[in-house]
């Protein structure tokens, strides 16, 4: 991978970074807004649906939209928007106006990931489009860990107008990317000539992308289930403080940060196949296991492995789903990222009447009976054309 090019990977995980944190402050707010402004945990789970229902919506529309045409100015238009609408929250205080801003925030999420990750693989050489993958990953989900613990204390010693804090990263890293991109752009155009690839891609494969599909989404319910209810879990289960159970949830999303980093390195010498199996063949025990109720020191324990398995595959199955929609890699982009991830965020409120009614416990065995799904598609998944493992 040329330094360039590694060094543009970089700056668009960055972005990436910003662009997931603004998701990763909702959850960590949740309890707060439970406690100010009284709502029942459904309809403060409503605010992920708001998030999550735009997202998974308009991404396929931004990755179709990204095939006909490169956009890179949407990156940093869509990092201002997810940080902006954040920041708005700590600003309003009724319902409607609360679930605007998160939908505004939803919004640029929805611009930033397809167009994030079409250019992450286009501009990797062939054997490390995983790796490029994995460090775009990582930067999201470096960026939905730091939301708890930037959203957190900002609550505590400013109330929710701290977060207008998020202002500020909307602003710079919004204008450093449009600058960036622009350049990027123009020097690959100028460059294209003489880098030009291969004659028109390959057939696309919408029935091994279906199935991929149904494993991200399987994924999907069980990511956006921890995501969204760990720290109440910690809270109402536990007893913890929201500073511990905001702790909890860093250390889970971190955890899995680090465990897409090299996701995507050891998918690029294993083979994409074997990262997925063994990514959920180590997540179904996991959660199982979690589901069983342990006490604070086993579950806080079983985070990290329930974290490698959700996140070990995550950057192998974008690529993947790239390589079976070869002529149409944006929108490959725009579901793999977004419409079947969203979509479990959108299970949020029904987990959360789950909660009101039954307690936590069994919002737990749910996510661990999901998790079954994809240990068992994952197998099913066709290989691709030379692919020997």
């Amino acid at each position: 991978m040329q330094a360039g090019r590694r060094g543009s990977i970089y700056y668009i995980s960055a972005g990436h970074m910003f662009a997931d944190m603004a998701q990763g402050v909702l959850p960590a707010i949740l309890p707060f807004l439970i406690s100010e402004h009284g709502y029942s945990y459904a309809l403060a789970a409503s605010l992920v649906f708001g998030l999550n229902l735009i997202s998974s919506i308009i991404q396929p529309l931004f990755g179709l939209l990204a095939d006909k045409g490169a956009m890179p100015w949407v990156l940093g238009a869509g990092v201002f928007l997810a940080c902006a609408g954040m920041g708005f929250t700590g600003l309003v205080s009724s319902y409607p106006l609360l679930f605007i801003a998160v939908t505004v925030s939803g919004i640029g999420v929805a611009a930033f990931h397809p167009e994030g990750a079409r250019w992450a693989g286009k501009i990797a050489a062939e054997k490390k489009k995983a790796t490029a993958l994995g460090i775009f990953s990582f930067g999201g989900n470096i960026g939905f860990a730091l939301g708890p613990m930037l959203a957190t204390p900002l609550v505590l010693c400013f109330g929710m107008r701290g977060l207008c804090f998020l202002f500020l990263p909307a602003l710079v890293m919004g204008a450093l990317l449009l600058r960036h991109m622009h350049a990027l752009q123009r020097s690959m155009q100028e460059k294209s000539g003489a880098e030009a690839g291969p004659g028109a891609p390959g057939k696309d494969r919408w029935a091994a992308f279906g199935l991929l599909c149904v494993i991200l989404l399987s994924r999907s319910f069980v990511f956006y289930g921890m995501n969204t209810f760990l720290p109440l879990y910690w809270i109402k289960v536990f007893g913890a403080t929201e500073a511990a159970a905001s702790t909890a949830l860093s250390f889970f999303l971190a955890t899995g940060a680090l465990c897409a980093l090299f996701g995507g390195r050891l998918a690029d010498r294993f083979g994409l196949h074997s990262m997925i199996r063994a990514g959920f063949l180590l997540l179904l025990p996991a959660a199982a296991l979690f589901a069983l109720g342990p006490s604070l020191l086993p579950a806080t324990l079983l985070l990290a492995p329930i974290a490698a398995g959700l996140y070990l595959p995550f950057s192998p199955m974008v690529l993947l789903g790239q390589k079976y929609l070869p002529r149409h890699v944006g929108l490959a982009s725009g579901v793999s990222l977004g419409l079947v991830i969203s979509v479990g965020g959108l299970a949020a409120p029904s987990l959360g009447r789950l909660a009101d009614l039954h307690g936590f416990h069994p919002v737990m065995h749910v996510l661990a009976c999901l998790a079954l799904i994809p240990a068992l598609a994952a197998f099913f998944l066709p290989k691709l054309g030379g692919e020997g493992r």
